[in-house]
């Protein structure tokens, strides 16, 4: 049995998979809060509470740079190390791997139904980017090798904001007062989203979280009122189900990268 999870800064997605069983039918998937657990270990171990069978191999995506099995999440206070997940829930086989890199994985298991087509162009053999823009902002770079495309992770979400008109140089002093530093993460995010409604209507650019148009609706079920993110999320609602496949995505690329590694030694990967 095949453990595969996609692990976000808000919501993790984990699901378990039978050997040679199609990827968009697992035996159990669950979608978890991340920040209700302290640790990966106490979150992968409630799931695996529910499981009927426990899982001899697993491979989780988890936003951050991977090193020797080892990475501190980006956008969560935890700390997860390959080996010491092995030894706490009893799992043989453990590969951690930068969630983007996972989901790069499965972007050929997609449909032409799942793919928006944004400027159409001539199909050529190339590079590919993979952008994916959540709780942080995601990129990877899949390098054609003349066979294949082999995903390479980043943190080029990190990379500092270069501002190219008097408004974004503006955007950028905003930020630096905020944060004391602006990377392209702080504005292209769902948190950065609330910072742009925000700046803007400090800016005098827009009306403010509280104020409301005669006649617009209210926003109710969602976050405080008066707080940007819940007019962002009500406008932004045809978006979630992108973001649902792509979760799904991610789970389905982890668990291919999972099969592939149950072949792979200590030194060499049979996935890439």
């Amino acid at each position: 049995m095949i453990l595969a999870g996609d692990v976000g800064g808000t919501k993790t997605r984990l699901a378990l998979f039978e050997p040679g069983s199609p990827a968009r039918t697992p035996l159990l998937e669950r979608r978890l809060e991340s920040r209700a657990y302290p640790t990966l270990e106490a979150l992968v171990g409630d799931f695996l509470a529910g499981a009927p069978v426990r899982p001899r191999r697993a491979v989780l995506g988890i936003a951050g740079p991977v090193v020797e099995g080892r990475v501190d999440a980006t956008n969560l206070p935890w700390r997860a190390d390959a080996a010491a997940l092995a030894a706490a829930l009893d799992i043989p086989e453990v590969r951690l791997m930068n969630d983007l890199e996972s989901t790069a994985w499965g972007l050929s298991l997609l449909t032409p139904a799942e793919v928006e087509v944004l400027q159409p162009g001539l199909p050529a053999a190339g590079n590919r980017a993979l952008i994916a823009a959540g709780t942080g902002l995601g990129e990877v770079v899949l390098v054609w090798t003349g066979a294949a495309w082999r995903p390479s992770a980043s943190e080029g979400g990190h990379a500092d904001f270069g501002p190219r008109d008097p408004l974004e140089d503006e955007l950028l002093q905003w930020l630096r007062a905020k944060y004391g530093r602006a990377s392209y993460e702080r504005i292209l995010s769902g948190p950065g989203l609330a910072d742009l409604y925000r700046f803007m209507s400090e800016s005098g650019r827009g009306p403010s979280p509280r104020q409301r148009p005669e006649g617009q609706p209210t926003l109710r079920g969602h976050q405080r009122p008066g707080h940007p993110a819940a007019a962002l999320r009500t406008a932004l609602q045809p978006a979630r189900r992108d973001r649902e496949t792509g979760s799904r995505n991610s789970i389905m690329a982890s668990r291919s990268t999972a099969r592939a590694a149950r072949a792979s030694s200590p030194t060499s990967c049979a996935c890439c």
